[in-house]
């Protein structure tokens, strides 16, 4: 293989997916509509998702408490600590792990799926049926994950918070009234809001993922292996260079 055909070979990669994203997206505005999919597709996204989300956002929180009163006891600033936590939560780790956590779980249940019905010629079935693949199978899939992942993330900032009160009040000895109020005062609307926008954002890409490497699976187990693999890998690290790029478009002036 030569060198033109390896550089080109990334670029060729990136215009087939953002083809495939702007033919899923055009097929969320226009009818025939499938509620039955969109509602399967919000379970198995949203409610299957929430233990593992909830979880991880308890555990994170409670770590961060700990750590920032650790780090802010040597310069004797670890009153900080239920504003930064709630901070830290609402803004980045709440939507980037949350992000992370459905990644793991649902890139790779779609893919798997959608590469399944592939192999077993399912979507060659729906195509005789006269049903387009791309609404039935993505749009659903795809309209889902941006309404139902920032609903996620909503919860894991809330618990992730309650986890971070908890060490704080009840390990750190802080004051009840006082932790709760210097979340309060220090949390503003749009650090909120622009974790929630993370969320969709996340949510799509999450979506996208396991629909495109689904749909561009190989035949055999292998191939359906392969593209579970590569839904995952591609999804996490989007995620993780979009929030770069939504971090430094938020909130550098």
């Amino acid at each position: 293989m030569s060198g033109a055909t390896l550089a080109l070979a990334p670029v060729a990669a990136i215009g087939r997916l953002a083809i495939f994203a702007v033919r899923g997206v055009s097929h969320v505005f226009r009818p025939p509509y499938y509620p039955r999919e969109f509602g399967q597709a919000l379970m198995q996204i949203g409610w299957y998702s929430l233990p593992v989300v909830a979880l991880t956002a308890l555990f994170t929180g409670g770590a961060l408490a700990l750590q920032i009163y650790a780090g802010g006891s040597r310069f004797n600033a670890s009153s900080v600590v239920p504003s930064i936590v709630a901070i830290g939560m609402v803004r980045e780790l709440g939507p980037v792990l949350g992000g992370l956590m459905v990644a793991a779980r649902v890139a790779s249940s779609i893919a798997a799926e959608i590469g399944t019905m592939k192999v077993t010629e399912q979507i060659d079935a729906l195509v005789t049926l006269s049903t387009n693949p791309m609404k039935y199978l993505v749009a659903p899939r795809l309209l889902a994950a941006v309404i139902v992942v920032p609903a996620l993330v909503a919860v894991g900032d809330s618990i992730g918070i309650w986890g971070g009160y908890l060490v704080g009040v009840y390990h750190l000895d802080f004051n009840a009234v006082d932790y709760l109020k210097n979340t309060v005062n220090y949390l503003e609307s749009w650090d909120v809001v622009s974790g929630l926008i993370k969320g969709a954002v996340f949510g799509f890409i999450v979506a996208l993922a396991g629909c495109y490497h689904g749909m561009q699976s190989g035949r055999g187990a292998q191939g359906v292996g392969r593209a579970t693999k590569s839904a995952v890998q591609a999804a996490a690290v989007a995620i993780l260079a979009t929030d770069f790029l939504l971090t430094a478009l938020f909130f550098t002036s």
